[in-house]
Parts: structure tokens; C-alpha cells; sequence
């Protein structure tokens, strides 16, 4: 028989403890003297001394840190309820379904199962130890599957999907916190504003705090007033080729200047958290715009508060401001720079704000935002999904079992 190195094998357990079913701790009592004496009774059945002794040893060797004699009786316990559930539903794991599962087990380490059986008994767990934790870990998915899957499948919905994936910081790029120095073209500054702001952006290179005083001084952005700070915006909700730009600045450097629409801008990166960046994900965004008075003024003022006040989603615009706003639904490519960089903080019904024609403020409502994910990325978010469902009732499952049990400790 082939041989493999311990250490193979203790990797391979550690990476089992994960699936442990830990719950609340116990007060651990005193050990009894014999292996075969009873420690706890759970409503009929018993868990031995020599039973939390193998679990014990069984948790060392996958080097678990605590009290492992208290872990061992804590997941013993917790397993006399499962198998109990498992045999009320006549679904305790088949003999076919034990040998498979240690079988694969035994696989990833590419050893046979009677192989990986031999292996662990060099480190002192018997067999049958190893054989119950697999039979009960079956069992115990074979009861959540058969009370809550049809529950879970409900939390699988494509709208449930598609919440996910707007959401799923894995979809997307990392984020990026900016500070921005908005100022409008006017008829008296058209012809100098972009060198000026060229020239003021070199000037403020590396230098936040010169930055936050210029754009609570110069820029006419909704963000003066917190020193042109934008929030953190996710980097695929932003132009790419705005956003592949972007992230090549250091902290402190300043970029521009930016056209957007009726106003110059220049940005100055405050933070960039990259996470698992992916080239941008294909996006529509359903979109409304109103005009409104100038932001500064008390009309303007008034005008925002009142809208805030009455749209909560898009669709109330129809009833409330009809014939007065633009809705669209559009590639992010095809989105004004300047509105796509308000868009891209906010959430389905939330309204931002940005510099409009002739001195006026536009109003920008996110409606609905539909990202197109990689290849095969819906299933597995579907799937993801599904297991934490599943997870959750489990858990909850398990409470219920130990509130309705009598456990008493020897």
C-alpha cells in the first residue's frame, strides 16, 4: 500500500473544520472516570467519554485552537439531535452514500478511502469516529435539504439573482472615493476655463487639503460643501475609459480636466480599493432627469427638498411631475460623463444632483440598474444563494432542536 506524509492528512482535516457543526458553548463537566460512561444525555440518547476523547484527538489533528474536550461535547450533543431529526424524516444517510462521501473525501488527498482510513488511524481516530462524523454530516443535509428546499429555492428568484449580482462586490471592480472641483462654462470663461483648471490642477497635485479649500471656494457641485468629496463609487459604475484612468493615480494626485456636459471638473484620488478588479461589467441604467432652479438659490432649494420629499421611485414621477423629466434607459458608454458620475452613487430610487444648462440643476433618478454578469455567473450566484439559505434554516433548525431537548450532563 502506498504511503502518504501525516502532515498531508492534517492539511486536509484542517480544511474539514470549517464544516464542523459548532453551536452555542457549554459549561464542560467534569470528566468521567471511565470511556464508556455517559457525560450527557440528549432526551434518549447518551454521548460517552470515549466518544468527546476520539472527537477530541480528531480535533487536534486538524490543530482546532480552545478547549477541545468542550468543542468535542458541544458538537456531540449537537449531532444527537441531527441524527434524531434525520431518522423522524427517514433520511438518515445510506450506506452507499457513507462510502461515497468518505470516498471523495479520501480523494482529495488522492488517497483510497481504506487508504485515508489507515492514514488517520496512525494519528489514533478510529475509524468508525471518522465514519459517524461523515454519516451524520449527510444526515443532517439530507434533513435541511428535505424541509427547506423548496424554501430556499425561493430565495433563488431571478429577482433575488439579480439584486445579488447589483450588489455582489465580487461583480464588479473595486471602488474609488474621489474629490471633485466642478465649475461651469459660462459665456465670460468659455474660452479660458479648461487652462485655468489645467493649471489649477497642477498646482494642487498631492495637496488634499489646498484641494478641499479650492473646491469649497471655486466649485459650484452639490459636494462643496464636504470639500468635494463624491462618497465611494464603485469603478465599473463609471465610464471606463474615465475609470481605467482613474485608477492609475496615486492618492493625492489630481486628474483633468473633465467635461462634463455644461461644466469643466477636475478630480483628485482619495482612496482606491481595488478587491478582485475585472474589466467592467456591460450595464443599463433606467434613468430619470428633471431641470430645476439653481441649486444656490432658495427656488432651487425648495424645488429639491420638494422632490425628495414626494418621488420615492421613479414610477411617481408619472403622477407628480408628468410632461416635467426625461427617463432613459441606456449602455453606461452611451450616459453623459457627468451624469454617469452621479449615477454611480446611487441606489433604485435615490436622487443625486449635478450642474445643469444656463446655471440651472439637474436632477438625476436612478430607476433600475441591470448589469449583464460574466459567463455562467448568474448560476453561481443562484447556487450561492441557495447555500446560504440553507445554511441560515439550518442554523435556526438547530436552535429549535436544542430548545425543544432535554440534555442533561453527568
Amino acid at each position: 500500500m502506498k504511503t502518504r506524509p501525516t502532515c498531508t492528512v492534517r492539511r486536509l482535516l484542517q480544511a474539514l473544520a470549517l464544516a464542523l457543526p459548532l453551536g452555542l458553548s457549554l459549561a464542560m463537566p467534569t470528566a468521567a472516570q471511565s470511556p464508556f460512561t455517559a457525560v450527557a444525555r440528549v432526551n434518549d440518547a447518551i454521548v460517552t467519554q470515549f466518544e468527546i476523547d476520539q472527537r477530541a484527538l480528531f480535533l487536534e489533528v486538524i490543530r482546532t485552537p480552545g478547549d477541545l474536550q468542550a468543542i468535542a461535547l458541544e458538537a456531540l450533543v449537537n449531532e444527537r439531535l441531527q441524527m434524531a431529526e434525520a431518522r423522524r424524516l427517514d433520511v438518515l444517510a445510506s450506506e452507499a452514500e457513507i462510502a461515497e462521501g468518505i470516498a471523495a473525501f479520501a480523494a482529495r488527498a488522492e488517497l483510497s478511502a481504506d487508504e485515508f482510513l489507515d492514514a488517520i488511524g496512525q494519528e489514533g481516530v478510529a475509524p468508525e469516529t471518522f465514519r459517524d462524523f461523515i454519516a451524520n454530516n449527510i444526515s443532517w443535509r439530507n434533513v435541511v435539504q428535505a424541509r427547506f428546499s423548496g424554501r430556499a429555492r425561493a430565495a433563488t428568484s431571478d429577482d433575488a439573482v439579480a439584486r445579488a449580482l447589483a450588489h455582489d462586490p465580487q461583480l464588479g471592480s473595486g471602488e474609488i472615493l474621489l474629490a471633485e472641483l466642478i465649475v461651469p462654462v459660462t459665456p465670460e470663461n468659455r474660452d479660458t476655463l479648461r487652462d485655468d483648471l489645467a493649471r489649477l490642477a497642477a498646482d494642487l497635485n498631492f495637496e488634499i487639503d489646498l484641494f478641499t479649500q479650492a473646491a469649497r471656494r471655486f466649485s459650484a457641485a452639490p459636494t462643496r460643501e464636504d470639500g468635494g468629496l463624491t462618497g465611494w463609487r464603485a469603478l465599473d459604475a463609471i465610464p471606463e475609459q474615465l475609470s481605467k484612468e482613474l485608477m492609475l493615480l496615486s492618492v493625492g494626485e489630481t486628474y483633468g480636466p473633465v467635461v462634463l456636459g455644461p461644466a469643466i471638473a477636475i478630480f483628485q484620488l482619495r482612496g482606491l480599493s481595488q478587491g478582485s478588479y475585472r474589466a467592467p461589467v456591460a450595464a443599463s441604467l433606467d434613468y430619470a432627469t428633471l431641470t430645476l432652479p439653481a441649486q444656490q438659490t432658495e427656488e432651487g432649494q425648495a424645488a429639491i427638498t420638494a422632490l425628495r420629499a414626494d418621488i420615492d421611485q421613479c414610477n411617481d414621477l408619472y403622477a407628480l411631475r408628468p410632461g416635467a423629466f426625461t427617463r432613459q434607459d441606456q449602455p453606461l458608454s452611451a450616459i453623459p460623463t457627468d451624469i454617469a458620475m452621479v449615477l454611480a452613487t446611487l441606489d433604485a430610487g435615490e436622487i443625486g444632483l449635478t450642474l445643469g444648462e444656463a446655471g440651472t440643476t439637474t436632477a438625476v433618478i436612478l430607476c433600475a440598474r441591470s448589469i449583464t454578469p460574466p459567463e455562467g455567473e448568474i448560476e453561481a450566484v443562484r447556487q450561492r444563494l441557495f447555500a446560504i439559505q440553507l445554511e441560515a434554516e439550518a442554523r435556526a433548525l438547530l436552535e429549535e432542536l436544542r430548545a425543544d431537548a432535554i440534555i442533561t450532563y453527568n
